[in-house]
């Protein structure tokens, strides 16, 4: 049987949609939104009226009549932690998701939800989200820290490492929920992850956590150094959190946040571009590492994944590092529509349930 599924990605200033008949794609298309006109709404949640309007457009431009569907699956927002999966919308999901106490800030990711809800209920199908970033499969030692006052969190890019895995263990003819994988999606932020049986039991911390420096983000810092650096007098609290997560990595030592452009002084030989780079790879190998302790070394597959992995010179150096630990696979680029789609799909399938928020 043909499932038909919408999906919605939204970010600060663009929704990408897609409409998948199973796993084939009918279309995709994203829709760019004027910053100015965003600002008229005084929040990011009270766009979403106007955000479903042109989804909906979208739809009839492209000859999908709404009639059509099966389900719609909108991007995981910041919602309270969560196992990983699809999960369907509830009034409780979408009050959290409206409440910037809960991260202290509510990301336009939230709007998935809502304009997945909004349709779905409109023609009396089921909506869902996959996945969100606040995955949440951590044993108990994955929480401590060291300090009392701070609990390691679960936060990573787990729509597209979950998904991506899923992929893998069906190439290698296995069942994902029977698989040991050191996971690493390069982009902007940086996730290592330890996948044990089917569960991400460990991860670094894309956002301010440890792991690698980034193409944006600082990743582990020395502790005495940092707290130096807060108490400069130099930045604000939010100046700095600016500056670690925004203008450190490649920004911060070469200027640029594009892995083509570092690329490139690199291949030239450049010193300073061939030194960041090759330090880059030594912090991605060293959690690589780290992580396949995690697992005891009982590793199905090492992948790569992410903007960065389109990259041959990382797969190379990360093949030299870390090849003797596990094959190692890559999928460059982001699955995300897929992924989306996907995870409704296999809860119309029966071939796993949506759990309640």
């Amino acid at each position: 049987m043909i499932y038909r599924v919408l999906a919605i990605n939204p970010g600060s200033t663009s929704t990408k949609i897609a409409v998948y008949d199973n796993q084939v794609e009918i279309f995709t298309k994203t829709l760019r939104h004027d910053p100015a006109e965003l600002d008229t709404f005084g929040g990011i949640i009270e766009q979403y009226e106007f955000r479903k309007k042109l989804v909906l457009e979208a739809m009839q431009e492209n000859n999908v009549n709404p009639a059509s569907l099966e389900a719609v699956v909108g991007r995981g927002g910041l919602v309270r932690a969560v196992p990983g999966g699809t999960i369907a919308i509830n009034d409780k999901m979408l009050s959290d998701l409206s409440d910037p106490t809960k991260w202290g800030r509510i990301h336009a990711s939230n709007l998935g939800a809502f304009i997945a809800k909004a349709i779905g209920d409109e023609i009396g199908i089921p909506s869902y989200i996959v996945d969100p970033v606040t995955v949440d499969e951590f044993h108990e030692l994955s929480r401590i820290s060291g300090v009392p006052e701070i609990e390691r969190k679960s936060l990573f890019h787990a729509l597209n490492i979950r998904y991506t895995a899923r992929k893998l263990a069906e190439e290698l003819g296995k069942d994902f929920t029977q698989c040991n994988m050191v996971a690493v999606h390069m982009g902007g932020g940086i996730s290592v992850a330890a996948i044990k049986q089917g569960h991400v039991v460990d991860v670094n911390n894309a956002l301010l956590g440890m792991g690698p420096f980034s193409p944006q983000r600082a990743g582990a810092l020395p502790i005495g150094d940092l707290i130096d650096l807060a108490y400069s007098g130099e930045y604000t609290k939010e100046e700095l959190q600016a500056k670690l997560t925004k203008r450190s990595g490649y920004m911060g030592y070469l200027g640029t946040d594009s892995d083509m452009e570092v690329e490139k002084r690199y291949m030239k030989g450049e010193p300073e571009a061939t030194l960041i780079f090759n330090s880059l790879v030594y912090q991605l190998a060293k959690e690589i590492g780290a992580y396949a302790t995690i697992l005891k070394g009982k590793i199905d597959a090492i992948f790569l994944t992410g903007g960065l992995a389109y990259n041959p010179n990382i797969k190379k150096a990360i093949n030299d590092y870390c090849g003797f630990l596990a094959p190692i696979y890559v999928f460059p680029g982001e699955k995300e529509m897929e992924a989306l789609s996907q995870g409704a799909v296999r809860v119309l399938k029966g071939q796993e349930t949506a759990m309640i928020y």
